[in-house]
């Protein structure tokens, strides 16, 4: 994996330049796995969602027979989005000229086709993108020619068995949707990597959990890493101003960033996970959001409780990247220095980028 010397970080300018975006909108976004969203989304045959991947529009259906397919979300006509939104339909028919394509993405009709000599319908057909899924999680690779999903995730799906979550047994709660974040998709990214900050940027969460330098674990593998963080063993009820109870089956917090884009976070206490990209939308813009799921017997005000506090968390973080992007695009530094074993996770995301790019 590449690495930059004497603990350096990526350039700063690569956080605001377009032409680093594109770069990245090339070689790794259209080539990687991302999550696209949920089984329970596309159940049954016609049921469709969209989504965006890093800027490549993708719709996820359920054909007639049962398939799960995905496709760039684009008219093979004059390239307008085909469909917006979920729902169910028996054909996907494109808003602008009323082109229509079957669940298999075939193209079924184009208004005065018969007209034009040699229209082709075989070959104008949606383009396929790769589909998978883990659990209740769809996964999209606008690469039909790219590994398996399974190949990505590694011991990604042992992980989420062992932390006492059963991801069969989890029931959707919510998505949350923040507004655009003002930073690029990578400050996002780090901020989530690292938990050095968290004793002082997330006082409440400290509280609950374990972030000294000892207990809290940091582990990488080959495409994905993972954050450990232990209950604070001073927990006897709740703490200060904190409402939320962190003792239950699952005993620590787990926090998982799997390449490119995606953060998985199982919180201590009862059966829960939340899951969601980090998209760009421009080179200091960032999309976000988060699926909630929750075990099937959780109590509501131990969710309530939950949801509370990590959105706190999640308030806290938008206020640093953002601030962050700020002095990052000023121009009077050239680089950063990461904080050796605190900061190894973002080490290990940016030789994973600089590999990418390369």
């Amino acid at each position: 994996m590449a690495t930059i010397a004497d603990g350096r970080t990526i350039p700063f300018d690569w956080y605001s330049d377009p032409a680093v975006l594109r770069l990245e909108r090339e070689r790794i976004f259209r080539r990687a796995w991302q999550y696209a969203g949920r089984a329970d989304q596309v159940a049954e045959p016609g049921a469709f969602f969209t989504c965006h991947l890093g800027g490549v529009p993708i719709v996820v259906v359920r054909d007639d027979d049962g398939g799960l397919r995905a496709f760039l979300n684009v008219c093979r006509h004059r390239g307008s989005l085909v469909c917006e939104g979920e729902g169910k339909r028996a054909s996907l028919q494109c808003p602008y000229h009323a082109w229509t394509y079957a669940l298999d993405g075939s193209l079924r009709a184009a208004p005065r086709s018969e007209r034009v000599p040699g229209f082709d319908k075989e070959r104008l057909g949606l383009v396929p993108a790769g589909v998978d899924s883990w659990g209740p999680f769809v996964f999209v690779n606008p690469d039909v020619e790219a590994d398996p999903l399974a190949e990505t995730l590694g011991e990604l799906p042992a992980l989420v068995d062992a932390s006492g979550v059963d991801l069969g047994s989890l029931r959707f709660l919510e998505r949350a949707s923040g507004d655009e974040y003002a930073a690029n998709w990578k400050v996002c990214s780090e901020n989530f990597l690292e938990c050095y900050h968290c004793q002082v940027a997330h006082p409440d969460f400290s509280k609950v959990v374990d972030v000294s330098v000892d207990a809290y674990v940091l582990e990488e593998s080959r495409t994905f890493s993972t954050q450990y963080g232990p209950v604070r063993e001073a927990w006897p009820s709740r703490n200060d101003s904190v409402d939320f109870d962190p003792r239950g089956p699952v005993k620590r917090g787990q926090f998982h960033f799997l390449w490119p884009n995606l953060t998985l976070n199982i919180m201590p206490g009862q059966p829960n996970l939340s899951i969601g990209p980090i998209v760009p939308t421009g080179p200091e813009t960032t999309s976000r959001f988060l699926d909630y799921f929750v075990g099937p017997d959780v109590e509501q005000q131990w969710i309530d409780e939950m949801l509370e506090f990590d959105g706190q968390v999640g308030a806290e973080d938008r206020v640093l990247v953002e601030r962050v992007q700020k002095g990052l695009r000023s121009g009077g530094v050239e680089h950063g220095r990461l904080m050796g074993d605190s900061e190894r996770l973002i080490a290990h995301f940016q030789g994973l980028l600089l590999d990418a790019l390369a």
